[in-house]
């Protein structure tokens, strides 16, 4: 080598940089790709084939790399070491190619186009990819010579307990996947992101978020007079009334107002008790803190529409209907005329009128408020365990920003209030 002309020797030593750089940039490259967009790329690019096939070992890839660019950096290294001491001398030639060199490998062969490679991944790993699993081919000498390496690296790599040839399967957390879900932006419409964020939420929600309470199920009271229960029927909102004697507790089963049209028709006094349980479905019970995801499921498997959610002692402590399940996902869709209950009132930009019955994560979502909803479920529940007492007289207090003003109160619960936040935006209702 020192008998080449020093023409030769740097024409030797840019294409050097050259392939150091494909080395570095390759690494980061292939390791920057995203597993998940490359297995569905994988099913129609060639490309992303060669470059999964590649990942399946990653200890052959990253041995490869690193045997190139260590090669090609050492033997840069000597040949401008050659350069650099014909034109300055041994001594000056050895402290320049130790700067110069690190400069330009820095410069031209790691951080550009590692940069390049950490911004387009994908463009520039496939196209590497022939050229890498060339040089892994078992009969080129670089596969075997990788083999050797990675035969030591191997070894010394197990004595930690841990198998270099077993690639850890890349998964994705439900917190992730709702990130990956927020930052796709344009990709999918906002009304989907919404939905896809809520199906990812059931896992976080139960039954009792969703259940009306006990004292508000509307239903039909065998213990009353028929025409009560006639008249009740030809009142209701609601396609399936439940059905019980005296209390809740005694429930017989679930009436679909289909089922006694027939009767309707043939006159009112048709319609008797005897008939009502009759024509009632047998009643479907739901265990409380059962995960909404898991009860969709149930919904499904069992063909219901609605169930009866009871604690461990067997007392119901409430309703819920698939319908309420399915507005956790796409939103409201239903209307009746309970919903013109308006149980959160805004006045103002962050001033509310509440009810004791208004749920806490639908105020949340409303007013973008951050309330916790661990413990309880409404406005009166979270004001009587903020104050720990029911109030005999009107109160007010504060939780962070937000300020609860009771305004209606009974010895049992909290009716109704005022909230607002308060700081620079909203200091009070009254301002």
């Amino acid at each position: 080598m020192n008998d080449a002309s020093t023409g030769a020797l740097l024409a030797l030593l840019a294409f050097l940089v050259i392939l150091s750089a494909f080395f570095s940039s390759s690494e980061t490259a292939m390791l920057s790709l995203n597993r998940f967009r490359l297995k569905h790329l994988a099913k129609q690019h060639s490309g992303a084939k060669r470059a999964a096939r590649l990942l399946e070992r990653p200890d052959r890839l990253i041995g490869l790399i690193l045997i190139g660019n260590n090669a090609v950096n050492i033997l840069a290294a000597l040949i401008a070491g050659i350069v650099f001491g014909r034109w300055f001398g041994q001594e000056a030639g050895i402290w320049l190619t130790t700067i110069l060199l690190t400069l330009i490998m820095l410069i031209l062969a790691e951080v550009t186009p590692k940069t390049l490679a950490a911004l387009h991944p994908e463009r520039l790993a496939f196209p590497y990819s022939v050229v890498l699993s060339a040089l892994l081919h078992p009969l080129s000498p670089a596969f075997w010579l990788v083999l050797g390496v990675n035969w030591i690296t191997n070894s010394i790599v197990r004595r930690f307990g841990v198998d270099p040839t077993k690639l850890s399967k890349e998964q994705i957390s439900p917190d992730e996947l709702r990130t990956v879900v927020d930052e796709a932006g344009q990709l999918i419409p906002d009304e989907h992101q919404d939905m896809l964020i809520n199906i990812l939420d059931l896992e976080k929600m139960t039954v009792d978020d969703i259940m009306v309470p006990r004292n508000e199920i509307f239903g039909l009271d065998l213990d009353k007079d028929i025409q009560t229960l006639v008249q009740t029927i030809l009142e209701s909102d609601h396609t399936r009334l439940p059905v019980y004697e005296g209390d809740i507790n005694n429930i017989i089963g679930t009436l679909h107002l289909r089922r006694v049209n027939r009767l309707m028709k043939a006159g009112e006094d048709q319609i008797t008790k005897e008939a009502i349980k009759r024509f009632s479905k047998k009643p479907y019970f739901i265990p409380e803190n059962t995960v909404l995801s898991v009860q969709l499921l149930n919904f499904r498997k069992f063909r219901h529409r609605i169930g009866f959610v009871v604690n461990e002692y067997g007392e119901v402590e409430g309703l819920a209907t698939l319908d309420d399940l399915l507005e956790e996902i796409v939103g409201d869709y239903t209307t009746s005329v309970a919903d013109d209950e308006d149980e959160i009132h805004k006045v103002s930009e962050d001033l509310y009128l509440l009810q004791g019955g208004a749920n806490l994560r639908d105020l949340n979502k409303i007013a973008t408020w951050q309330l916790p909803t661990d413990g309880p479920r409404t406005v009166s529940g979270f004001v009587v365990e903020m104050l720990q007492a029911i109030p005999d007289g009107p109160v007010s207090f504060e939780h962070k920003n937000i300020r609860f003003e009771i305004t209606e109160f009974s010895d049992k619960l909290i009716e109704s209030c005022k909230a607002w936040r308060f700081g620079p935006r909203a200091p009070g209702p009254d301002q």
